[in-house]
């Protein structure tokens, strides 16, 4: 590497800290206006989905007795508690707010994660923050600017839906407490981003450490949330940002004071990430990246099978959070039949899964719903992947080889489509195997494979969009996170909010058969599919055709 940045390890002591800051705000403002549309739009659905879910609940539960009569019940489920949490309090806005003040800390951690890596590590690998240290820019200003665009990012959708939650009438300390709760997590999440793009070698490895610290402590607050309160298990919840954000209990004891643990995790892990990168080389990591065999092996013959090995983590990954997520889907369909018995469950139920079949299988359709929504974002970050590949010149290696373009971009939007149908197809077979040993009314093998199977179309139409932007588009290529998220919200909120139909049908997660108790509809699925395959083939026409970087 070049000497461009500030001199590291020894040599940095002694060096003012004005120096090591020097360019801050120009690299902020650079972070920032990337970002223009990623991280409002993340924000604005972030907000959507807490004041959204908030609304709807309220509006079928207005008072507290009728809240804690129509869910009393269902929350007490060790399934719902391991997946939100418990509900702090017996009031309507409690019961309003806790399926989001959980996942929604879940996504503010997974936005945080995103933007610090995406201004650091993935800077780094593609040679761009070399040739900001070029030029009048300290060792710290790119670390530093990425840790306050996501940490403002973080502000910007806790204190929104907060307000959001206060302008629907709920309580005020309530609402300030939710706040503080996604502030906790994100801010606590953004400290460990910074180590982690310190400790990784390449983007992928930080992807890979950043989620998985992510997953295990959403592991680790599911166990403590499930223990009995006062034991040793319980008391582990507080070693989870995840866990912090449940301990401020919004709208009920409101401990605000734990945003101090998301703040000191904040500045102790930029405190250790500026004191790693003062001693490590531009480019590299404290974990070396691995060195590969001299020789390919027989099954990397060709540009499949290389994109399909650089994705074998997220392959693996992906695959046991469908079977983790297949069973609980599964084992939560012995609860449903207690919610039968609340009219407004079942609407909501009804609203989002269709009426048509029992419960159970209304219940199976909706989750579906949003299993289908996170299938497509994974096939979103592969497709990606080859604009990724263009920027870092590993494209350009393998296109100098008789690898054709055609192939190249074959590659990177087949693997998407394959896995897509792949990891379906597990979740529905893991809900057909495990849901009839919980209750006989859940669906069985075979009407739960095929109504998994039966959304890979609407998956399949969201894949053609990154193909086409990917390959005509690639600066534009991450709108498509955008898209996904309107289109889900759309189908989500929308029968909700009572929204126009002719919004409604622009989502195609909103054309969904009504499986796994009703028919098949083949028109939506055939028109979603040729659609799909008409950008896919528009992606890759315009690939061949234009400059490659």
């Amino acid at each position: 590497m070049t000497a461009a940045t500030a001199p590291t390890g020894s040599l940095a002591r002694g060096v003012p800290l004005s120096t090591r800051l020097t360019g801050f705000w120009s690299v902020f403002r650079l972070a920032a206006r990337r970002d223009r549309i990623l991280v409002p739009a993340s924000v604005l659905g972030l907000v959507l989905f807490s004041v959204g879910s908030a609304q709807a609940t309220l509006a079928l539960y207005p008072t507290d007795a009728a809240a804690s009569s129509g869910l009393a019940t269902v929350i007490t489920n060790p399934s719902i508690v391991a997946m939100y949490g418990p509900v702090p309090a017996q009031t309507a806005d409690a019961f309003a707010v806790l399926k989001t003040v959980m996942l929604g800390a879940f996504l503010t951690s997974v936005l945080a994660l995103v933007v610090v890596r995406r201004h650091t590590r993935t800077e780094e690998d593609e040679g761009r923050l070399e040739l900001l240290g070029s030029g009048v820019v300290g060792r710290w200003a790119p670390l530093t600017a990425a840790t306050a665009l996501a940490a403002a990012a973080v502000v910007l959708a806790a204190v929104l839906s907060g307000a959001g939650l206060a302008a629907l009438g709920m309580d005020q300390a309530g609402s300030a407490s939710f706040a503080v709760a996604w502030l906790t997590a994100g801010l606590a999440t953004v400290g460990v981003s910074a180590v982690v793009v310190q400790l990784a070698s390449t983007t992928r490895g930080a992807a890979g450490l950043g989620f998985g610290f992510l997953g295990a402590m959403y592991a680790l607050r599911a166990m403590a949330d499930s223990a009995d309160p006062g034991t040793v298990t319980h008391a582990l919840g507080w070693l989870s940002p995840l866990g912090w954000a449940g301990r401020v209990e919004a709208y009920g004891a409101d401990r605000q004071w734990v945003l101090l643990l998301g703040v000191i995790a904040l500045l102790g892990g930029l405190a250790v990430a500026l004191a790693v990168l003062d001693r490590r080389d531009l480019g590299a990591g404290v974990i070396p990246a691995r060195s590969g065999p001299r020789r390919a092996g027989r099954l990397l013959a060709g540009p499949g099978s290389l994109v399909v090995r650089q994705a074998r983590g997220t392959i693996v990954g992906w695959g046991v959070g469908m079977v983790l997520g297949g069973v609980l889907v599964g084992s939560l369909l012995g609860a449903v039949g207690q919610m039968a018995s609340d009219p407004g469950i079942r609407d909501v139920l009804e609203s989002l899964g269709g009426t048509i079949g029992t419960l159970e299988d209304v219940y199976v359709a909706t989750e579906i719903h949003f299993v289908a929504a996170a299938v497509a974002a994974a096939g979103i970050a592969l497709v990606l992947r080859l604009v990724g590949a263009e920027r870092s010149g590993l494209g350009e290696v393998v296109l100098a080889t008789p690898t054709g373009r055609t192939r190249w971009f074959a590659a990177h939007v087949g693997l998407p489509v394959v896995l897509s149908a792949v990891l379906m197809a597990l979740l529905g077979a893991v809900v057909g195997l495990v849901g009839p040993t919980v209750t006989p009314d859940a669906p069985g093998f075979d009407p739960s494979l095929a109504a998994t199977v039966a959304a890979l179309p609407a998956v399949w139409l969201v894949i053609g969009v990154a193909a086409l932007l990917a390959g005509a588009l690639p600066r534009f290529a991450p709108l498509t996170w955008g898209v996904l998220l309107v289109t889900f919200v759309v189908a989500e909120v929308g029968p909700l909010a009572d929204l126009p139909g002719w919004l409604l049908d622009l989502s195609p997660f909103s054309h969904l058969s009504p499986l796994p108790a009703g028919a098949f509809e083949p028109l939506p699925a055939v028109v979603m599919t040729l659609v799909a395959a008409v950008l896919c083939g528009a992606g890759a026409l315009a690939y061949r055709r234009r400059d490659v970087a």
